[in-house]
């Protein structure tokens, strides 16, 4: 394995300005230097792993409700002193294993100063008074803690998520910029920035146990954010860490055959390089030990592939979807690692043309050269794999079948919010999705009602933001309109009803809560706070006293 020294921001900034003064050109690292990023060995333990006969025992007898509980909750003592002494005293009469766990680990606790909401408060100014019980203050870890420490402030989601989350965090920004928090964004890049800088890419969140996998590459929208008048001047300053995140998602390009996939690059048979999402475990997750076991049981198939797909969907962050199953309704027949998903693709079109404008700017020619082509080839691929001529939508491709999924939903909108498609294609999408996806509180996940909660009848805040963002793009007002009043009409139905704001709607029934998923409903929350807001500041009309 190749590593190389990645400069700091810092020093990375003050060099290119150095250099720009003298009138040079920056040699930043040519891809190929940063394709291997990842040091695995540097990985801190999760908790499968530092007692594993303990967890195994707690996660399989179900001793909390939910298995996230056991892995946030921090040992008070040495890990293999508390695994030994399990072992030790296990079959002695009258041992009880919750009793155990509750003398050996601090288990999380809801915060005592839990926000009470005020319905008085108009649904924006609840918002803002959210952000301050939503935002985590930085503070040091124990080696056996299963969070991975962050230089600065960070929001978090709400409810069960106790930690920062990648792909949550953008569309929580949205809320925070509308709110007047700039140094509070900063911070959250500033921490991701740390954490590519130290394990090669942005885990899925700031837990031991997600550093195998990533979410959707929304980092560059993130750093975006912090110039929103002139995104390449943030996309050069934090060029190194772009560049490294492209070298995860890219790692093993080079020299791959076609009809083969390494990690989360996938060689078609023209030659063409799209993205897959993947896991470098294949065990079951620590914070859903039992439901994995259980899943691969069921199956019939090999544990160790059905866990890499059931990781590889979380790693999408559509956590479960009918769009991942062979058969479109059963998660025994989950295939995540053999699609090509058409929101990822976008999303790397996107980070592509960041570094493109960063390199631009800080001069470094061959660079923004090459990214150009990687962006070029990119669109060319989701046009001719992913474009449904008969359907008009984008869809996911399944690359061992070489065929389409036939499996649409609301991430057919990725490539209007990326700007991939053509107008006339934007268009055929927008006039799909209304027979299709629109309901009367919003954009359906998919079509399909499985059970899973990201199907229908459930929406979520950050596809009703991509539909919205992605049609106005295009000059499709109406629509995106449309979507957002009828979105905004839901969340403030909820929030007049119960004083929260929630991680998903039933966007079909009038009065039904949100269901489907490995959890209960979950308040807060991060994105939904950050979507509505704004929605408001983008369409006035929303707002109500």
């Amino acid at each position: 394995m190749v590593f190389f020294f990645a400069p700091s921001r810092r020093h990375y900034s003050r060099l290119a300005a150095l250099i720009l003064a003298a009138g040079l050109a920056i040699a930043a690292p040519t891809y190929a230097d940063t394709s291997a990023v990842l040091n695995t060995a540097a990985y801190p333990a999760p908790p499968s792993e530092l007692y594993p006969q303990l967890f195994s025992a707690v996660q399989t007898s179900q001793v909390f409700e939910d298995g996230k509980t056991f892995v946030d909750a921090l040992p008070k003592g040495r890990p293999a002193a508390i695994e030994a002494e399990y072992l030790r005293t296990k079959e002695r009469p009258g041992f009880a294993l919750a009793d155990f766990v509750r003398q050996h680990f601090e288990l999380p606790q809801d915060d005592p100063d839990a926000y009470v909401s005020d319905r008085s408060q108009s649904l924006q100014q609840h918002i803002a008074g959210l952000w301050p019980h939503l935002t985590q203050q930085p503070a040091k870890t124990s080696a056996a803690s299963s969070l991975l420490p962050l230089p600065q402030p960070y929001v978090v989601p709400g409810g069960r998520f106790r930690e920062v989350y990648y792909w949550d965090s953008y569309f929580t920004m949205l809320g925070l910029l509308q709110n007047g928090k700039p140094q509070l964004i900063r911070a959250m890049v500033d921490n991701f920035a740390s954490l590519i800088d130290r394990y090669g890419h942005i885990p899925n969140g700031n837990r031991s146990y997600y550093l195998s996998r990533s979410q959707p590459p929304f980092y560059f929208k993130m750093v975006g954010l912090l110039s929103t008048q002139d995104p390449a001047a943030a996309y050069a300053r934090y060029l190194p860490q772009l560049r490294r995140e492209y070298g995860f998602w890219m790692d093993g390009e080079r020299g791959l055959k076609p009809g083969t996939a390494y990690r989360r690059v996938v060689a078609l048979a023209d030659g063409a390089v799209l993205n897959r999402y993947y896991d470098d475990r294949a065990v079951p997750r620590d914070e859903s030990y039992a439901e994995d076991v259980n899943l691969a049981r069921q199956s019939g198939r090999q544990p160790a592939e059905v866990y890499r797909d059931i990781r590889a969907g979380a790693e999408s962050g559509w956590d479960f979807s009918s769009r991942w199953f062979a058969d479109g309704k059963t998660l025994a027949t989950i295939e995540t690692t053999a699609i090509l998903p058409v929101d990822l693709n976008s999303l790397l079109y996107g980070l592509e043309n960041a570094i493109r404008l960063g390199c631009e700017r800080v001069r470094d020619l061959a660079c923004n050269g090459d990214f150009k082509q990687r962006a070029e080839r990119r669109r060319v691929a989701v046009q001719k794999y992913m474009w449904d001529e008969a359907g008009g939508y984008y869809v996911d491709y399944q690359w061992r079948k070489q065929q389409s999924t036939a499996r649409p939903g609301a991430a057919a909108f990725y490539p209007l919010f990326a700007g991939i498609a053509e107008p006339v294609q934007a268009a055929r999408v927008a006039q799909w999705a209304g027979k299709e996806l629109l309901k009367p509180h919003g954009i359906v996940t998919t079509p399909v009602d499985s059970g899973q909660q990201w199907d229908a009848p459930n929406g979520w805040a950050p596809l009703q933001w991509i539909a919205v963002d992605g049609l106005n793009r295009y000059g499709l007002h109406a629509q995106a309109r449309d979507i957002a009043t009828r979105w905004m009409g839901k969340v403030q139905q909820v929030y007049a009803g119960s004083g929260k704001l929630v991680e998903k709607y039933d966007v079909v029934g009038s009065g039904a809560k949100a269901g489907g998923g490995e959890y209960a409903l979950q308040d807060g929350f991060g994105w939904t706070n950050g979507v509505a807001m704004q929605l408001m500041t983008l369409y006035p009309e929303l707002k109500r006293p």
